[in-house]
């Protein structure tokens, strides 16, 4: 008999081996035949996992956190609220929002639980009658808090479904904001919903406050932000003896005409509302006298917050510096403009304000210039409102701008990876929303051309590169393009192949760094936009036959041929457009483009090269050119033969670096190199670049190195007569590095060695030939 397991938030097993993930949110299977993830969109093909196990429990508090994190992902929709039956679940407090998937019947979910709290808003597609409807009557019964804000209480047929409110006699939470909530629903519940202490009645058609006098004994927070009427309201609100909490703040611009007689009202009378801890009366603009607000604080010893956001008085000394001004010392937490912790609250407690975020963040901005530490805190509140507001130009201006300070130089390596992935999802997100937008996108670059970001965060790369390649066809600014062109060069080299192809066959992009590398062929200006453009190209062709093509096609290899002419002895110029050059080499249907007598003549001459790197790119080139054999040759200004010999020449002399020279993706290009009745001098080059990564960054090539199958090709070419001895050598090493040997293998070594060595000296003094030399040493 199989016992029902609990889960608790902790635990991270359920039975039968599925496992709940609320960071990712998705479901993972186990079983005998091995294991499965689904996440949620996979979990619309299938009927409820929960629903079909019987034994899965989640107890109330992971249940909770379970579907707020779904609704947080937006994959709220009726197959996803089915996995939350009360036979594996508890919900007593339930938060969804802007969930427009929803619909009655999955909402009829709810009516298995006995909640205490729903919060459901911005649900458009529902009315708050047919949300009530889909609560038990144990939930109408025994219902708290209701938040129904920015949703309707008007059906199709347009019949007002506010009777409903006046059902919930233990509501003592309230909030209609911004809906059709009127006067004559606040009547009602004020007569019938005695137990109310908190009312939020803001952007509705109220007109006047007069039926909370009936709660004034009970309630102890109103909220009445952006009301047409406030003016004539207040008359009554400062009778309300046991108000703890009241916000009559304006939100948007629609009401800046309005005069702030509410506001005098309230102030003037400094005796009314004893109990008041926060006052709210942000957005108000006209100038509060000091010596009122000094007053009117004297009053309210109380007074923990007081919200100022947009009033010029939280400039005031009293109030932003108060610490400097003699005249009063108040323990009073102000949100306001007036300095760094009044931004802070500002920005914390009304990040869905657009308006005061954006006013907020330009002020923030002039602050965060000056930072010389990581500011977490400051941090957060940026990314928040970013994806609170993301249509927002506003926001998003001013946002990438507080950004750029709080992330440059060293201060991004103390803010956590977490935090800076998901920076630069909101970066790309504005870069995308306004791509016209010049200072943004320049804001956005500052931010992502960062080594931290770039190296060490995770994020979508082939995304970002897209966005900021879109962002370099746009604008032409010095300083963007060569941001545009850094971030493009690191990123091209950590996406996949057929990213690359994708980014690299779009021929704008293509044409438009040509035409950068153009300029400055024409300018004889080798700067660093120069050697990052290189740079992207080279990436963005790495193993990718569609990306070379295109540049072919744009005239590409005629430009790179007057770069290593122009730029003649500019090591890091010339090892770009060689490693380059090397990738069109690499595809055998383009490489024959390669094959023409003035390249040919240049890459002759660079074989000789001091610099082994210029040298070895040079190499490349020539060996890939060869390896389709004498028929396929067609400059007989040079003939094959001749930069065979010079390639030899080039390799054999070659030294040992003393850092590595290059990346590869792949060993796979190399391969058509290595196989046996492959000219021994190709191979030779071929062996020695196998050999030069894999022993200067074992860790990464000589895994690749076995999981290509290149160990086979590397043995056969030792097996082989005709091998050169320096690529049998080399070979070896390769294998001794991907396996080492051991003990008994170093003494057998040892013997073998002196006897090979013994016979290979009297097979010489006897006159013996190559061929019989190769035998001995097989």
């Amino acid at each position: 008999m199989l016992r029902r397991r609990a889960i608790t938030p902790n635990s991270a097993w359920v039975h039968r081996g599925a496992t709940w993930d609320l960071r990712t949110c998705y479901v993972r299977v186990s079983g005998p035949t091995g294991g499965a993830h689904f996440a949620l969109t996979k979990l619309e093909e299938r009927k409820s996992l929960l629903q079909a196990d019987a034994d899965f429990y989640l107890f109330n508090k992971l249940s909770e956190q379970l579907l707020e994190r779904i609704n947080s992902k937006r994959r709220l929709d009726d197959r996803t609220l089915n996995l939350f039956r009360s036979r594996n679940t508890r919900l007593k407090c339930v938060r969804i929002s802007d969930s427009p998937a929803i619909t009655p019947e999955g909402l009829r979910t709810l009516r298995e639980h006995k909640l205490t709290e729903l919060h459901c808003t911005r649900m458009e597609s529902l009315t708050v009658g047919l949300i009530l409807d889909c609560l038990s009557e144990d939930t109408i019964r025994n219902l708290t808090s209701l938040d129904v804000s920015r949703c309707t209480f008007i059906d199709i047929s347009r019949h007002s479904m506010m009777m409903h409110l006046t059902n919930l006699k233990q509501l003592k939470s309230l909030n209609v904001s911004f809906t059709e909530f009127n006067q004559q629903t606040l009547e009602m519940i004020c007569e019938d919903l005695t137990q109310l202490e908190y009312l939020n009645i803001s952007g509705t058609w109220v007109q006047c406050v007069k039926p909370l006098l009936l709660l004034k004994h009970r309630l102890l927070a109103l909220v009445a932000s952006d009301l047409r009427w406030i003016n004539l309201m207040t008359q009554y609100i400062i009778k309300l003896d046991m108000l703890r909490h009241l916000d009559i703040s304006l939100i948007h611009e629609r009401f800046e005409s309005i005069q702030n007689t509410a506001i005098c009202d309230i102030l003037e009378s400094p005796e009314t509302l004893p109990n008041l801890v926060s006052l709210d009366i942000s957005g108000w603009r006209d100038l509060i006298p000091k010596g009122t607000m000094l007053t009117y604080l004297k009053h309210h010893p109380r007074m923990k917050y007081l919200g100022l956001v947009l009033n010029p008085i939280a400039f005031e000394l009293f109030l932003s510096e108060p610490e400097h001004d003699p005249e009063t010392e108040l323990e009073l937490r102000v949100a306001g403009l007036g300095n760094e912790e009044q931004i802070i609250l500002a920005l914390r407690r009304h990040y869905d304000r657009h308006n005061y975020v954006q006013k907020a963040l330009y002020h923030l901005f002039q602050l965060t210039d000056g930072f010389a530490a990581s500011r977490s805190d400051v941090f957060q509140l940026v990314i928040l409102a970013m994806a609170t507001h993301p249509k927002r130009f506003g926001v998003q201006m001013a946002a990438t701008a507080c950004l750029y300070n709080l992330t440059r130089g060293e201060i991004s390596k103390q803010i956590h990876p977490k935090y800076l992935s998901r920076a630069v999802d909101l970066t790309l997100d504005a870069m995308e929303s306004f791509p016209g937008e010049y200072q943004l996108q320049k804001n956005a670059l500052l931010t992502l051309c960062s080594d931290r970001i770039l190296q060490d965060v995770d994020f979508d790369r082939y995304r970002c590169a897209k966005i900021v390649l879109d962002s370099l066809c746009t604008f032409e600014e010095v300083n963007m393009n060569r941001m545009s062109v850094a971030i493009c060069s690191i990123l091209a080299a950590k996406i996949s192949t057929r990213e690359t192809s994708e980014l690299g066959g779009q021929t704008a992009y293509m044409k438009k760094l040509l035409a950068m590398v153009q300029q400055r062929v024409d300018n004889g200006n080798s700067d660093i936009t120069m050697k990052f453009t290189l740079s992207a190209l080279w990436n963005l062709t790495d193993e990718s036959a569609a990306t070379c093509a295109v540049f072919l096609e744009n005239g590409g290899a005629e430009l790179f041929l007057d770069v290593l002419k122009v730029f003649k002895t500019d090591t890091a110029v010339e090892t770009k457009v060689l490693g380059l050059l090397n990738n069109i080499a690499e595809v055998d249907i383009l490489r024959g483009r390669l094959l023409v007598e003035p390249l040919v003549q240049e890459l002759y001459g660079l074989l000789t090269y001091d610099m082994i790197d210029v040298s070895y790119f040079a190499a490349g080139i020539v060996a890939h050119l060869a390896s389709d054999g004498a028929d396929s040759w067609t400059v007989h200004e040079l003939p094959r033969e001749k930069l065979l010999q010079a390639l030899e020449a080039a390799v054999v002399n070659w030294g040992v670096p003393d850092n590595e020279m290059v990346a590869y993706r792949s060993f796979k290009p190399f391969f058509p190199l290595l196989k046996v009745g492959v000219d021994y001098r190709v191979q030779l080059w071929a062996v020695w670049a196998v050999h030069h990564v894999c022993t200067k960054n074992s860790k990464r090539y000589c895994d690749m190195l076995k999981e290509e199958h290149g160990v086979e090709l590397l043995q056969n070419l030792i097996d082989d007569v005709n091998t050169h001895e320096m690529a049998v050598d080399k070979c070896r090493e390769v294998l001794r590095h991907i396996s080492p040997p051991t003990l008994f293998d170093l003494r057998t070594s040892i013997v073998c060695t002196a006897t090979i060595i013994d016979a290979t000296t009297a097979a010489l003094g006897g006159g013996a030939t190559r061929q019989q030399v190769q035998e001995l040493r097989q």
